[in-house]
Parts: C-alpha cells; structure tokens; sequence
C-alpha cells in the first residue's frame, strides 16, 4: 500500500478559510427585507449552517440595517399565523424548531400563539408509536428525533422526557436497512425494502438522530451504519457514492452525521488510501473566495442548498448547532415570548406516561390570565388534544388539589402521578402547578 501524504486531510487553517468564505457567501443569500425563509423552498437551513460556524443569525443584515436583522424577520415569519399553510405537514415544523432554536429563537415560545414543540407534538402516531406524522414517510420521524433531541431549553436541558424519545429510537433502529443504512420511506416490517440500497443522505440523519437521542457511537445501529458509509467512500475524492453520484449534498448530510455522533470525518475509516476525506471532497466544491459550493463537481455555479448543507458539515455541526453568543451590542443570545396572551389562543406540549402506555398531545386552549395551572391544562385536554385521548380523566375534577388519579390510574402508596417541566426534576402533581408559556409538561406515574 501507498503511504498516505502526510498533508492528507484538509487542515485547520484549510477548514477555517472554508467556513470563513462560507459564511459570506451564506449572507448574500438574505433577501432585501432582512429574510431567509419564503413560501415554497427557501435557504431557511442557513440558521444551522450559520449557528455551527459561529455567526449569530441576530448578527446578520442586509446593509447593515439592524432592524431588518435575519433573526427578527424568521421569528416574525414563523410566527404568521397564515404559516406553514393550509395543508402543513410535521418536516414543516422541525424544519421550523431546528432553524428557530440555531438562530436564538425559543422554538416554544416564538409567539403567545405559535409553539413548535407542541405543533410537532400534534403529529404523533398513536396507531404507530414512534412514529410522527405519516409513518410511510419516514424522514419526518429521523427529522423529529433531530429537532427534539437537539432544541434543548434555554439554560441548556433536555426539555423532552427520555421515554419519548426512546420509543421513536426504537423505530429508527427497526428501520435501519440490512446493508446498515437508511432510507426516506418506511422500511420496518418489509422484508424486500429493508433489503433495499440505503441513501446516503438519509442514514448521515438518522446516524444523527440517534446519536442526539444519547445513543452512543459504540452502539451497533450506528458502527452498522458508520460501516455502510465507509463502503461507499470514493478512493479518490472522499466523496460518498450517493443514489445520484457524489454530489456536495450528499457528503453534507454524511458527515453532519458523522459529527452528531462525535466521529471524525478525517481519520481512520474515513481516510482513502489516496488520502482523501468526505470534508476533502467538500473543500474541493467550494469556490473561493466567493465561498459558495456547487452541487456536483461538473457545476460552474454555486448552490444556495449545496453551500449551506456543506457549510455545516465542514464547520463540525450535525444538524442542529446552539446559537453562538451574538456580536450585536445589547442583542441577546435569545428572544422568547415570556407569557400567555389572555384571550389569544395557544398550544402546549403534553406527555402522559402511566408505566405501560405513553400518550403524547398538543393541547390547546385559550388562557385567561398570563399563565395557568397544571388542572387546566388537562382538563383543555380532554377536551381539545392533538391527537385526541391523551387525557380522558383527571382526579379531583376541580380545585387546586394533589392529581390522584389520571385516565383511571390511581395514586397508590409510593407509586404516584408527577409532574416536570422543561426536563426538570418530577415533583408530585398539582392541580394548582403554575404552568407558563411554552412550558413542555411531562406526567408520570411511578415509584
């Protein structure tokens, strides 16, 4: 064998003057009026791209002109009440939650009115648990793992409980194909589509799914998976040898994948014998140093989408990053509704888990004052869930007293129903438990 060149890799000061041409190129694709996101497709994933090289999403203008800063303008597009559309599927809000919380915005409190956590919510699957949204399409269970996993609370939790996030492991883990890659569809339970080629693209996500949901690299789901990629490697490039052949994309999704799971994407299995790398091949599209990257190495132009999912995989990001402390003087690190609008109407996230069912909803309701309580909340719920059923019983009906029962099950000894908010520690459950904007309540009964 050929040793390899001692300067195989691209370097630190290679990766740098990337991601630092990257970004400006990124900045021209803001529009005029300060904005990213558009109807249809639009160049929204900038915010990852961006929060992973180290720009403040607040800290981009056009011109200059703070007032029209990149940040306040996606936070008041996503706040529309007309967005995402009359027919809005569950990628429209992840899409939402995993730019949102990259670029400082609390992804549950956007608005009085908007929560994206809870709008996701609103797709879980109860005839398919695990699942959210329309389980053929799997993407939108890899992309809700990503999302909840990734958009932790300000101060930095888990605002998600573990046992949801684990149920939707499982699926990800049942659909991994035979070859130790993944696919956009639904695999679990078809023999001849399990053993279907796997997408390059798409196991680069779930690989980070996975990862982000504290399944370790060790794991044999993700070394599979690792495995899978690593034979698809271009000796010669470092490119991947996608569906569609190597292409920027492609490698962008592989190695956020990579990087979510804490492997590097520049040694070891992931070195050709020529001395290429996946992040290699990326460099090698990106044109300098207008700092775009086109799509395929036969382009002459840069891709707004190729750009931005390679600037996020070269600056180390998977596919949500927190938001870097701003530059902007006096702009904070993060901009949140801080409380509900009485008489505007709202949605909050809601977890029920008895020991042997989880149930999971969005509820919403109309508040009276600028918070609420734990027992109104459930019982909007009975009444006004998404998907319905979440909660179809509370004890005591009314009151500010101890929940003893819920959907039948009953305080019994040690065993008892507790409330968390926001990842925080369980404590006895309420009737009377302030409950404020945005919060994400997690009920469960146990020892």
């Amino acid at each position: 064998m050929a040793a390899v060149p001692s300067f195989a890799t691209s370097s630190p000061a290679q990766i740098a003057e990337s991601r630092t041409n990257g970004v400006s190129y990124l900045r021209t694709l803001q529009g005029a009026d300060g904005s990213y996101a558009g109807s249809g497709l639009s160049n929204e994933w900038a915010f990852s791209a961006f929060a992973a090289a180290g720009t403040a999403a607040v800290d981009v203008t056009p011109g200059g002109d703070a007032t029209k800063n990149a940040r306040t303008v996606y936070r008041a597009h996503l706040a529309n009440p007309s967005w995402p559309g009359t027919s809005p599927v569950v990628t429209d809000y992840e899409r939402g939650i995993v730019n949102a919380y990259s670029a400082g915005i609390d992804p549950a409190r956007v608005s009085e009115s908007r929560n994206l956590i809870a709008d996701t919510y609103a797709h879980w699957q109860d005839s398919a648990p695990g699942y959210w949204g329309f389980p053929a399409n799997f993407n939108g269970t890899v992309f809700a793992l990503i999302a909840l996993s990734g958009a932790k609370t300000q101060g930095g939790a888990q605002r998600v409980p573990k046992v949801l996030l684990d149920r939707s492991v499982a699926t990800v883990r049942a659909n991994q194909h035979d070859d130790g890659g993944w696919n956009f569809a639904k695999a679990e339970g078809d023999p001849a589509k399990l053993a279907a080629p796997s997408d390059i693209d798409m196991t680069g996500a779930a690989m980070a799914s996975l990862c982000m949901s504290g399944v370790p690299a060790s794991d044999p789901a993700v070394a599979r998976a690792k495995t899978f990629l690593k034979s698809k490697l271009v000796n010669a490039s470092g490119a991947f040898d996608a569906m569609f052949g190597a292409n920027t994309n492609s490698n962008g999704w592989a190695v956020s994948g990579l990087n979510a799971c804490g492997i590097d994407p520049q040694t070891g299995d992931f070195l050709t014998r020529a001395g290429k790398t996946p992040v290699d091949f990326l460099i090698a599209q990106q044109f300098k140093p207008a700092g775009g990257f086109k799509y395929q190495p036969t382009d002459t132009n840069p891709s707004p989408y190729a750009s931005i999912d390679a600037l996020r995989a070269v600056a180390g990001g998977g596919f949500v990053a927190a938001p870097p402390t701003p530059v902007t003087s006096g702009a904070p690190k993060w901009v949140a509704a801080s409380g509900f609008t009485p008489g505007t109407a709202t949605r909050l996230a809601l977890t029920v888990n008895d020991g042997s069912s989880l149930k999971v909803c969005a509820v919403t309701f109309t508040p009276t004052a600028t918070t609420t309580t734990l027992g109104q909340v459930l019982d909007s719920a009975a009444v006004s869930a998404t998907p319905a059923g979440c909660v179809t019983s509370v004890a005591p009906e009314s009151g500010d007293g101890t929940i003893t029962s819920l959907n039948g099950k009953t305080n019994n000894g040690s065993s008892a129903w507790r409330a968390s908010v926001d990842g925080a520690s369980p404590a006895a459950a309420s009737r009377d438990k302030v409950i404020n904007l945005g919060d994400t309540i997690a009920l469960t009964y146990g020892g």
